[in-house]
């Protein structure tokens, strides 16, 4: 007989946690049970899984009793205050915090990159954050190919990465400035709402996500460069690969976009070998075709699981480098869809 689980989500209501009971509505995952957790605030809501109608309960540790597996978005704190909960009362715990990420033994998992991670998994799993996600998806079928000794990534990182109330100040900005007012007035959020100062994103570019650091990064670059080391090579600190980010807000509403220039061992491999490897990687699109002037765009990749990767071309000056263009919605393959695929996997692999 098949085995069915009790599932939890946790931040239910957020922007993430929606679209997460959505993707778990269509996962391969036997459902028996679903619970809907958030905060005291948001308690009593009534959400839709399926056909059926449940209501949100305020998050204690006891909510965890009799669950399987939790998918957790409601915010680093939470997460460090709850998941270990979930964890002594026998749940295995998805993570889209970046409460967790760095430790060293929690797995740090885009699942088409390096699923067998999940096996080393305490009862906690990181999800990594939205931006390296898709860069992660574009580079590796690379790195496995022909080997990868630099990356350097701009961002073009979309409002709705802080949030759904970030998408509101977003359209209340434009208006603002449509109506020829002053939009200062509706910044409270962005660049990032624990700093001191905020700023229009309409109309606008902001190269600050997260705060910025004594050291001239922001800590959403920080987060980029280890990510990506953990993930493609297990060590966080490693140099096998050189990385470097500039990550910038821009005002559109869903999904990231991002330049990146890459150099590989291989100097000898071709742009067309490089494109047939990363549209061969399970989850790529490639939309690269400049003659008819096919290349990803935002407003095309938002509601799908896909990675959009384009513009792949040589760097003409320097021998063995390469760049490309890379679109994915950073609320689904970014944050929700990864989450409920790497549960998917530890299904599969029977590590619940």
């Amino acid at each position: 007989m098949t085995r069915e689980y009790n599932v939890a989500i946790l931040g239910a209501t957020g922007a993430v946690g929606r679209r997460m009971i959505e993707q778990l509505e269509q996962s391969s995952i036997p459902v028996k049970s679903v619970k809907l957790l958030a905060s005291a605030r948001s308690a009593g809501k009534k959400l839709k899984f399926k056909d059926q109608e449940l209501i949100v309960e305020e998050t204690t540790p006891e909510s965890f009793e009799g669950i399987d597996l939790v998918l957790s978005s409601a915010g680093g704190s939470v997460s460090k205050k709850f998941l270990p909960e979930a964890v002594k009362r026998g749940a295995v715990c998805v993570d889209n915090t970046s409460a967790f990420r760095m430790d060293e033994d929690v797995p740090l998992v885009v699942p088409e990159v390096n699923s067998e991670q999940l096996k080393h998994h305490h009862g906690i799993i990181a999800n990594p954050n939205c931006s390296t996600i898709q860069m992660m998806m574009a580079l590796e079928p690379v790195r496995k190919k022909f080997g990868l000794k630099q990356i350097i990534v701009s961002t073009y990182q979309a409002a709705s990465g802080a949030g759904q109330a970030a998408i509101e100040e977003l359209k209340k900005e434009a208006q603002a400035y449509l109506d020829g007012k002053d939009m200062q007035a509706d910044a409270k959020i962005l660049p990032t709402k624990g700093d001191k100062k905020h700023y229009p994103l309409a109309f606008n570019l902001l190269p600050q996500i997260d705060v910025l650091e004594d050291n001239g990064y922001s800590h959403e670059e920080w987060k980029m460069i280890h990510e990506t080391k953990k993930i493609m090579l297990n060590d966080m600190n490693s140099q096998d690969i050189k990385v470097t980010t500039t990550c910038v807000r821009v005002p559109v509403p869903i999904s990231h976009g991002e330049s990146i220039y890459f150099t590989v061992e291989d100097e000898n491999a071709t742009t067309d070998e490089i494109r047939k490897a990363i549209a061969n990687f399970s989850g790529n699109v490639v939309e690269d075709d400049i003659k008819n002037q096919i290349y990803p765009q935002p407003i095309n990749a938002e509601g799908k699981r896909e990675t959009f990767i384009g513009r792949i071309r040589p760097d003409y000056e320097n021998k063995g480098a390469f760049n490309m263009w890379v679109v994915s919605d950073n609320l689904l393959k970014g944050a929700a869809w990864n989450t409920v695929e790497i549960a998917e996997y530890l299904v599969k692999m029977d590590l619940i």
